[in-house]
């Protein structure tokens, strides 16, 4: 009678995986590339009229102020934190409505310029979908946290085209555990993810093939490593020292459109900042990678390395969604190719510009949420031949990871849960 249970249980649990896979698939897929439609077309419109971007995640920001206060009563997004607080209380649920909240919200963000991503906004949504499955299937009702993975996954695996990215996000992120269950629903929903990527989605982030790497490059990759865990501590405070000073700020409108209309600032400045910033990699990485570049280059790489964390804070302290996703991966792409860009100008090293920004990426993500392993496939899958990488892109995502718990010591900006372990809230 026990194994049959069990059996009927397990039943449970596989149905429920193929149906959170299949529709968090289908959110991050519609997400991922209605954001990329709208925010190419309304850049390219404000583009003409530079100007414009100083208002325009004003707009933005605002209408989010308006779905929140009128379309979902007033109720806030908390990003990632909402999820760890519902696998700490066993009551506490992850409701519906965080759906279409965070898909609009992320939606609207990033769309009218808001320098952050929709990772995390379709992290949560996918989240809230798996949560959703839990509370209505009889058979799998102990399996809340087996679907909750199960979505999450399904969504990294959709955006990044990785699904041992999405597998390894929901074990080292999410449930912070490996059981036989977590990885049968997570198999289930990256498999169906990972499938329709294969068929209808299988374009890379960025568009270069990595072809090789130089061991004589490795002292100046553990110089970047160390770099991108330093730049993500760097983050990690604007996050909090920005969005305490706005929750201090009672006004609305103010508190709205300071935050807002900073962004647009920098964003007139620099254009690169705007959105999710990969058109901004994108053009960094058409330069030569060998010839001498001028200062001026230089100068704007390490503008977008400073300015790409400050954007994203006063975006999500102004009340943008989003999270640390997007703005990890450019401004460790920047990093990486600032380093090697300087010491190919100035100490006549002949390292690949292409290797050190993927390599700054990856460091910096790990270092931000705190995940090497999830940051390392992810990193190998969004450029062609990425796994060429594997070995350096190995070492990076530790190095970077342990220089900043070094630098941190786990006391800031941290949610803690009820078995006593603290982890990165990456909203």
């Amino acid at each position: 009678m026990k194994k049959e249970i069990i059996k009927k249980s397990y039943y449970g649990l596989v149905t429920g995986a193929i149906i959170v896979g299949a529709t968090a698939t289908i959110l991050g897929y519609s997400l991922k590339k209605t954001t990329e439609i709208f925010e190419e077309h309304i850049f390219e419109k404000l583009n003409s009229f530079p100007l414009l971007f100083i208002i325009a995640p004003s707009v933005g920001i605002t209408l989010i102020y308006f779905t929140r206060k009128y379309l979902f009563k007033g109720k806030k997004n908390k990003g990632i934190a909402e999820i760890f607080h519902t696998l700490s209380n066993r009551k506490d649920e992850l409701p519906f409505y965080k759906v279409p909240s965070h898909y609009i919200n992320g939606f609207l963000t990033v769309i009218f310029g808001g320098s952050t991503g929709i990772e995390v906004s379709t992290v949560v949504a996918t989240a809230a979908l798996g949560a959703s499955v839990h509370k209505k299937d009889t058979v799998a009702n102990s399996y809340k946290t087996e679907l909750i993975c199960a979505g999450v996954a399904a969504g990294i695996t959709t955006l990044f085209g990785s699904p041992i990215a999405g597998i390894l996000f929901s074990i080292e992120v999410i449930s912070r555990k490996v059981t036989k269950s977590v990885l049968l629903s997570c198999g289930i929903s990256v498999l169906i993810a990972w499938t329709f990527v294969h068929f209808f989605d299988n374009e890379i982030l960025f568009e270069y093939h990595v072809s090789l790497w130089n061991t004589k490059a490795i002292p100046f990759m553990i110089l970047l490593s160390v770099l991108a865990g330093v730049t993500a501590v760097y983050f990690t405070k604007c996050v909090i020292f920005i969005k305490k000073v706005f929750s201090k700020i009672s006004n609305n409108f103010i508190r709205v459109n300071l935050g807002a209309v900073l962004v647009g600032i920098s964003i007139f400045f620099f254009p690169a900042l705007y959105g999710d910033s990969y058109h901004g990699i994108n053009e960094l990485l058409t330069s030569n990678y060998y010839t001498p570049l001028p200062i001026g280059f230089l100068l704007s790489l390490f503008c977008i390395i400073i300015f790409k964390p400050l954007a994203a804070s006063l975006t999500l302290g102004a009340g943008g969604d989003g999270g640390v996703f997007a703005p990890s991966i450019v401004t460790g792409a920047a990093l990486g190719t600032f380093v090697a860009t300087f010491c190919n100008q100035y100490f006549q090293t002949d390292l690949i510009v292409l290797n050190f920004a993927l390599l700054g990426a990856g460091a910096m993500l790990s270092a931000a949420i705190h995940a090497p392993l999830t940051s390392l496939f992810l990193t190998c899958a969004i450029v062609g031949g990425g796994y060429n990488l594997f070995i350096p892109l190995l070492f990076g995502v530790f190095i970077a990871k342990y220089v900043a718990k070094f630098l941190c010591h786990y006391t800031v900006y941290t949610y803690k849960r009820k078995d006593n372990k603290f982890l990165f809230d990456i909203k």
